[in-house]
């Protein structure tokens, strides 16, 4: 934005002051001599005044009704530029607005498709890019945008280093078919599930590692939960057991809460988030759960809850996830996993044969999974025999297999999908508004 141009979102220095703006209109009111408009600049939304002029020359006509009128029948999303003095107004939701003493159209807006009535979410979706504009929306936007900022405020601050993993992988670490397939010079190539194997070897290089970017899954979902396309945050430690992995996944989420809840108050207001939720979330310590208690949790409250019968060796289905960190009331972890549905990597548990040393964090009011992590396997002949095991091929994993055999130590690691937490902290109800563009089944425009 021009230096000339004051943002709203620091109108509240400039109380008493003309200062300028440069926005858009997203909506208008009023009649008579008194025009309503709401007006956004990507940093907040503001309310200006503009009053008919009453001061009539020596020929009997009222001067500056041009100016006026020109505001009075501004669209919506009209670009403008508009000076005036600012106001305190603790009627406005802003708390400040602008009486108008100039304003210029720079760019006119047309038929807006959004208007302010109700919309179906497909055409929404449909008008993404424009969607966007809206009030929630922006605000969702501004607690990503902080979540990202404080990601990486948070591992500079522990001293780890960003490590960036390929896009273009030659196989499936999950073990997966559902992965994006496609062409790499005559060899088939696949959109990287996650960045977690390259980020072990780069903890073996530099000791304590994070990778963040986009993560491709083929899963033909439709729930609220799920995207085809979505961000993770994924450290990895070396020398570092389970246990001190979990204090180092509840310290990152409580960094991520405590700065949201520092620098957007503005969005969680305009989203009408609980902040008393969040701040006990952070007040309070998360809760750590076995596999095994959850289970005979789940079945002795089979008749209190909606889900569907459980037994041990099963997966927790929403339902499940919902009812666990509810009953409980802060984001629980799910501790020691069943091997047979865990991936190949995890390490397996010093006493049993049946579980692993892993765990999931369930976030409480219905937002299930936003971590999943684990210690990984360290010795060689069982990573391999597990790979056979899955499936998978010796050949691709050689290079993985080797961190086993040059210098291989207890390492942890886990990863926080970005779009699962935005969607926690900002209260939202679907993960298809936490991410700028969504991709789910049957949606790649725009």
């Amino acid at each position: 934005m021009s230096k000339d141009y004051l943002s709203i979102i620091n109108v509240k220095d400039h109380v008493g002051q003309e200062v300028t703006i440069g926005g858009w209109v997203s909506n208008k009111s009023g009649k008579g001599k008194i025009a309503f408009l709401q007006l956004r600049d990507g940093t907040a939304f503001f309310q200006a005044v503009a009053f008919k002029p009453n001061f009539i020359n020596q020929y009997g006509e009222e001067e500056g009704t041009e100016k006026f009128n020109t505001i009075k029948k501004l669209s919506q999303e009209t670009a403008v530029v508009v000076t005036g003095v600012v106001k305190q107004d603790q009627r406005s939701k802003f708390g400040y607005e602008l009486d108008v003493t100039d304003l210029e159209v720079v760019g006119e807006s047309i038929d807006y498709p959004i208007t302010p009535k109700e919309h179906g979410t497909d055409f929404l979706m449909d008008n993404r890019h424009l969607w966007l504009r809206s009030r929630k929306q922006h605000a969702i936007m501004q607690v990503r945008n902080d979540i990202i900022r404080a990601t990486y405020e948070f591992f500079n601050e522990q001293g780890f280093i960003k490590l960036d993993p390929p896009i273009l992988t030659s196989s499936a670490p999950e073990g997966t078919t559902e992965l994006f397939e496609t062409d790499y010079f005559g060899q088939p190539a696949y959109l990287s599930q996650t960045g977690q194997l390259y980020a072990e070897a780069g903890a073996f290089a530099f000791g304590k590692v994070f990778t963040f970017g986009p993560t491709f899954r083929a899963e033909k979902s439709k729930t609220r939960r799920h995207l085809t396309e979505f961000w993770m945050i994924e450290p990895e430690m070396a020398f570092v057991k389970h246990e001190e992995s979990l204090d180092v996944q509840e310290a990152y989420v409580k960094h991520l809460i405590a700065s949201v809840l520092k620098n957007c108050a503005y969005a969680l207001d305009v989203l009408e988030r609980d902040v008393s939720l969040l701040q006990k979330y952070l007040d309070e310590p998360f809760k750590r759960v076995s596999y095994d208690d959850a289970i005979l949790l789940l079945q002795e409250k089979a008749g209190e809850a909606d889900y569907e019968p459980i037994t041990w060796g099963d997966d927790f289905g929403a339902p499940h996830e919902t009812f666990i960190s509810n009953y409980y009331g802060v984001p629980t972890f799910i501790i020691n996993y069943p091997k047979a549905i865990k991936a190949f990597y995890m390490k397996p548990h010093p006493t049993r044969d049946d579980v692993v040393i892993c765990a999931d964090l369930i976030a409480p009011e219905g937002y299930g999974e936003i971590i999943g992590g684990s210690e990984r396997a360290t010795d060689y002949d069982y990573l391999r025999e597990k790979l056979l095991d899955f499936g998978l091929s010796e050949e691709d994993y050689n290079w993985y297999l080797d961190l086993r055999k040059y210098g291989s130590v207890p390492h942890s690691g886990f990863g926080l999908g970005l779009e699962r937490v935005v969607t926690f902290i900002s209260g939202n109800q679907h993960i298809r508004e936490a991410i700028p563009f969504p991709r789910m089944l049957h949606r790649l425009k725009p």
